[in-house]
C-alpha cells in the first residue's frame, strides 16, 4: 500500500483530527473482554506496516505504550527510527536500558528524547545515564496540558517546537532500509510459524515465504504488473 493511498484500508479507518489523517487500533469491544489479549489490537499495526511502502517526505508516527510489550511481536523492527521518552526517574530510565538492550540485538535504531524536564538537575540526570542517546528534550509544557484537559491555551513552547523539529531531522537523516525490513519480516513470521502457527494451521507456514519477493517500491511496481 502506499501511505493515504485510494484502498479500503485507509478509506475505511482513516479519519482527520485537526487536520491529521488518524488512524487507531487497540479498543476492545465485549466479546474481547477476559478473551483478548492487546497484543492482538498491536498486530492490526504490525500487519499495515508490512504492506506500507512510504517515500521521501512521507511520515508515519505510531505512538505505542510505554515498556516492553513492542518485543512480544516483530512490531518493534518496523520503524526507520524509535524514539524513546524517557523522563528524569530512575523507573523511566530502567524501561529505556531494557528496550535499548532488545532493541541492539536487531539493529534497531533508537534515540531518547527527554521528557518533563524542569530544570538543568533533570537534564544532568538524563546525560548521566542514557548518554549519547539523548537526542533532545521537553520542558514541562502549559499547553500540552491544558491540550489534555479539552481547554485552549496558546501554542506549544518554542522549546519544545525545535525538539519536534529536531526529531523530524533525526528521521530524514536516516535511509530507509527495506533489506533490513525484509530480513525481520522474515524472521518473525518463521519464529510465529516454528513456534505455535504451524501446530495451530495444521500447515508449514515456512512455505509461505517467496525468496523473490522484496519489500519496499519494487513490491508496487510487481503488484501493478500483475494486475
Amino acid at each position: 500500500m502506499r501511505l493515504l493511498g485510494d484502498d479500503e484500508v485507509h478509506g475505511t479507518h482513516v479519519r482527520e483530527v485537526g487536520g491529521v489523517p488518524l488512524m487507531v487500533t487497540g479498543a476492545f469491544d465485549e466479546s474481547d473482554l477476559g478473551v483478548a489479549c492487546y497484543h492482538s489490537k498491536l498486530g492490526a499495526v504490525e500487519l499495515y506496516l508490512n504492506h506500507l511502502v512510504d517515500g521521501p517526505g512521507e511520515y508515519v508516527v505510531v505512538d505505542m505504550t510505554a515498556g516492553a510489550d513492542a518485543f512480544a511481536s516483530g512490531l518493534f523492527t518496523r520503524f526507520d527510527m524509535t524514539f524513546l521518552v524517557v523522563q528524569p526517574t530512575r523507573k523511566s530510565v530502567s524501561v529505556y536500558r531494557q528496550y535499548q538492550e532488545h532493541a541492539a540485538e536487531f539493529g534497531v535504531p533508537v534515540a531518547v528524547v527527554g521528557n518533563k524536564v524542569t530544570g538543568e538537575d533533570d537534564l544532568l540526570f538524563l546525560k548521566e545515564h542514557v548518554g549519547d542517546d539523548l537526542l533532545a528534550h521537553c520542558v514541562q509544557s502549559s499547553y500540552v496540558r491544558a491540550q489534555e484537559q479539552g481547554r485552549e491555551h496558546g501554542e506549544l513552547e518554542a522549546h519544545n517546537r525545535r525538539t519536534l523539529d529536531a526529531l523530524k531531522a533525526a528521521v530524514d537523516a536516516r535511509t530507509k532500509d527495506w533489506t533490513a525490513f525484509q530480513r525481520h519480516a522474515v524472521e518473525f513470521h518463521l519464529r510465529n510459524a516454528a513456534a505455535w502457527a504451524n501446530a495451530a494451521t495444521g500447515h508449514h507456514l515456512s512455505a509461505h515465504v517467496d525468496p523473490e519477493f522484496r519489500h519496499g517500491p519494487e513490491a508496487l511496481t510487481t503488484t501493478t504488473a500483475l494486475t
